[in-house]
């Protein structure tokens, strides 16, 4: 399997974690103390550090940093829109398009030669 594949690969599931140790609590614990939220995202947190780490360190033998971490922004903006639409059940916005256009224009400027 191409590197670059296994980096998104590896950084898709990790970004899954991340958004749900970052905003699940707000649905799913809203009525508990934030620190039992805390708790809770942190072992979800550990799981996104398991595959982040590893994800940025295959990555980073075929790609830069800059190239990595914009993957990585559009990995969250991929992960994050049905998150907010199935999970969260909140409707999708027209500012959603516009920042996917803006990482498009991120995405060609740092991947260009």
């Amino acid at each position: 399997m191409p590197i670059v594949l296994r980096t998104i690969i590896l950084l898709t599931c990790s970004n899954v974690f991340m958004t749900f140790a970052w905003y699940a609590h707000l649905k799913n614990l809203a009525a508990r103390p934030w620190y039992v939220a805390a708790l809770i995202s942190w072992g979800l947190a550990l799981f996104e550090y398991l595959l982040q780490v590893p994800a940025n360190r295959i990555g980073y033998t075929a790609l830069n940093l800059a190239q990595l971490k914009i993957l990585q922004e559009v990995i969250t903006l991929v992960v994050f829109v049905p998150f907010v639409m199935l999970y969260m059940k909140q409707s999708i916005k027209l500012d959603y398009l516009w920042a996917a256009l803006c990482m498009m224009g991120a995405v060609y400027f740092i991947f260009r030669k």
